[in-house]
């Protein structure tokens, strides 16, 4: 059973993941579901439901079914999310908050609304329980943080902490995180540090690329995801592999295929590719100098 987690569409070697879930009740993850890029419609496949029943969120009890499929995935071209609060400001009458929801009955996060706060809200890194499903909008943390990476057929996950500031400078409490602003905005939270070399996150996690720098994300690779492996989403390749661009790996019949990142001191590469330096000369942070991606080079 594969957990909801990360999936935003991928566009680049150096770009954010996000969740598409991989195993059988989720789809492949392979480039071969329904789910799509930023130039496509959003991922709509099947997945096993699961009654929600009694909750103790303190929320609303409007239980149904668990959508297994829950992803992050970008919006279409042409198709701007939703907002009707601005998280940023948690701009909602009182005793609610502004959450990020899919609002299509589908399975991405891609628009905001006002949800009822429970009475006793958990903090960020506490336990928590959703209502209906992972992209209901609707669980028990507190203000300014949402239940990530929810187990489908529990409906728990642990409360994650949003970015606070705005947009244009946006910061994350914990020292140890950063931002991660996805989902043309819709999804602004704290992703911890993590050092792609060393895959140091927690366990069911993987270190990937986020920006300029690297996060930790659930890893949804599934029995898929191995060197060579076509992938769509950057967390649909197993822990210490990325999902390259198509041209930069031989032989790769997808829009990306899973490559290993590499150790620039010690290059060791499959499928006749190199170690090629993740970052251009001096723009590596102070630690990462020696991190590399296996791709044709230049």
């Amino acid at each position: 059973m594969k957990r909801c987690a990360l999936a935003v569409a991928f566009t680049s070697a150096c770009g954010w993941p996000q969740r598409l879930p991989s195993d059988s009740s989720y789809g492949d993850g392979s480039g071969s579901s329904d789910s799509g890029t930023s130039t496509t419609t959003s991922s709509t496949s099947a997945a096993e439901s699961t009654s929600t029943g009694g909750t103790s969120t303190g929320v609303a009890d409007t239980t149904g079914d668990a959508d297994d499929s829950v992803g992050f995935i970008q919006p279409p071209d042409g198709v701007s999310p939703a907002f009707e609060c601005d998280q940023w400001k948690n701009d909602c009458p009182r005793g609610e908050k502004c959450m990020p929801w899919a609002n299509d009955g589908g399975n991405a996060w891609n628009a905001t609304k006002c949800t009822p706060l429970a009475r006793d809200p958990n903090a960020p890194g506490e336990p928590c329980t959703v209502v209906d499903s992972g992209v209901s909008g609707i669980d028990d943390c507190e203000a300014f943080a949402m239940c990530w990476d929810v187990d489908p057929r529990t409906n728990m996950g642990v409360c994650i902490g949003f970015c606070m500031g705005s947009e244009a400078n946006p910061v994350c409490e914990d020292p140890s995180a950063q931002c991660s602003i996805t989902g043309a905005g819709v999804l602004i939270i704290c992703l911890p540090f993590c050092d792609p070399l060393l895959q140091d996150c927690a366990e069911g996690s993987a270190c990937y690329p986020d920006n300029d720098g690297f996060d930790c994300a659930p890893d949804a690779s599934g029995e898929a995801g191995a060197a060579g492996d076509p992938c769509e989403y950057l967390n649909v390749c197993d822990p210490g592999l990325f999902c390259a661009e198509a041209p930069t790996v031989p032989g790769c019949r997808g829009l990306g295929c899973c490559m290993p990142f590499c150790d620039l001191s010690a290059p060791m590469c499959p499928l006749l590719t190199e170690c090629v330096p993740w970052y251009d000369d001096g723009q590596a942070p102070p630690g990462f100098e020696d991190v590399g991606g296996c791709m044709e080079g230049a």
